[in-house]
């Protein structure tokens, strides 16, 4: 059950930290997200995975993973890449971004479900939400919306993960649809996390910093 509330805390962790990762801590950001985006993978593959397998049949099991990887693409048309950390100032800096914040919010919302009952999932999707927190904060804070709005966004966007994990457990729900959403985020969840190690490089050209960091990664996926 502590798994639906820890993905708050990490929402409030990268809050906080918004304001030390400015232009000049770019590249440590960079490493961060190099981080989570081969964790998420690395605990999608070796638990989430075989889990949807097992559990329904394989045709459809395929059929849905490429319906989250189809339905991430189509978020990220409408919030730009956010989900990825990618996160830019729009020229009119006043309008509310109602795109960015219903696409974050089905996002956030679908992760939630598969939370609850596999923890190396729980760690990812934490570790994945402490830099687009930071990444979000820093982009609200340089737009001109008021602070009502900012906290709006920022505290709907926080409650959105947990809200899918716990409508998962309360709601009488068949098994057969659990695992079928659970199948979408696995999609959902192998386009972002190759997108943030696509893009992770400069050039996307990989050094040895984010090999490594990459490889730490895997390794405490594997053993978690």
């Amino acid at each position: 059950m502590i798994n639906v509330f820890l993905p708050v805390i990490a929402v409030l962790a990268g809050i906080s930290c918004s304001r030390f990762f400015r232009q000049s801590k770019i590249t440590s950001l960079k490493l961060f997200l190099a981080f989570t985006g081969a964790f998420l993978l690395s605990v999608t593959v070796l638990e989430l995975l075989p889990s949807v397998y097992k559990n329904m049949d394989p045709n459809y099991t395929g059929l849905f993973i490429m319906g989250g990887i189809l339905l991430q693409i189509i978020l990220e048309f409408f919030s730009k890449g956010a989900e990825h950390g990618h996160l830019h100032n729009s020229s009119d800096r006043l309008r509310f971004p109602w795109l960015l914040f219903i696409s974050l919010s089905i996002h956030a919302f679908l992760e939630g479900f598969p939370i609850a009952n596999f923890d190396s999932v729980a760690y990812g999707v934490i570790i994945h939400k402490i830099p687009i927190a930071i990444l979000l904060t820093s982009y609200l804070i340089n737009s001109n919306l008021s602070k009502l709005n900012q906290f709006l966004f920022l505290l709907v966007f926080t409650l959105m993960t947990p809200l899918g994990a716990l409508t998962s457990i309360l709601f009488t729900i068949e098994e057969v649809y659990i695992h079928c959403i659970n199948a979408l985020v696995v999609g959902m969840f192998f386009h972002i996390s190759t997108i943030i190690l696509f893009e992770s490089g400069e050039e996307h050209q990989f050094n040895l910093n984010k090999i490594v960091v990459m490889l730490t990664a895997v390794v405490l996926a594997f053993f978690m």
